[in-house]
């Protein structure tokens, strides 16, 4: 239940943008993290179509973006959700019963950790450590952090970032 990964941007100036940035760095192999940094930037991840582009436009295998995105983390293949649920693994939160919290997000969600809901809305990512030890187990929704989280909790959270994207979206629609 997990978004389409082969999900393409649909938001024309931006993507012209990014097109005119890699075609600054033609032919300059050193400049793909520089590249793949701004693509991710500018995109919110850095789409199959876009890695095809990168390495047609800088004379590198694709083989080669693929490697550069797969190792750094901080690269993303596919879109994130509006709110990006971080869920500590670390030693601190795991014996204190992170497992069973992040088992209750990915039920409740209907995702695994990894993904994004269909509608866009959260992503869940397993995360080492938040530092946040004394807080244990500890997870964030975007910059908020929830400390001292049970299974229980999951639901109220959930429904309040519900409730806030609905809220906005009531907003937008009123302007």
């Amino acid at each position: 239940m997990s978004q389409n990964t082969e999900h393409k941007c649909d938001c024309a100036e931006i993507y012209l943008d990014v097109e005119e940035y890699i075609q600054k760095h033609k032919g300059d192999s050193g400049s793909l993290v520089q590249v793949l940094h701004y693509v991710q930037e500018r995109l919110g991840y850095v789409p199959k179509d876009v890695q095809v582009k990168v390495a047609e436009t800088l004379g590198v295998s694709l083989s080669e973006v693929y490697g550069v995105i797969s190792f750094y983390s901080l690269f993303r293949e596919r879109p994130r959700g509006k709110y990006v649920i971080s869920i500590c693994q670390g030693t601190a939160c795991y014996v204190r019963g992170a497992p069973e919290v992040l088992a209750r997000l990915e039920k409740e969600l209907g995702i695994k950790a990894g993904d994004t809901t269909e509608d866009g809305l959260f992503t869940i990512e397993v995360v080492r450590c938040l530092g946040a030890c004394g807080l244990a187990p500890v997870m964030t929704v975007n910059k908020d952090t929830h400390g001292r989280m049970t299974e229980d909790k999951v639901p109220a959270i959930i429904n309040y970032y519900r409730a806030q994207a609905e809220a906005e979206a009531g907003r937008a629609a009123g302007d």
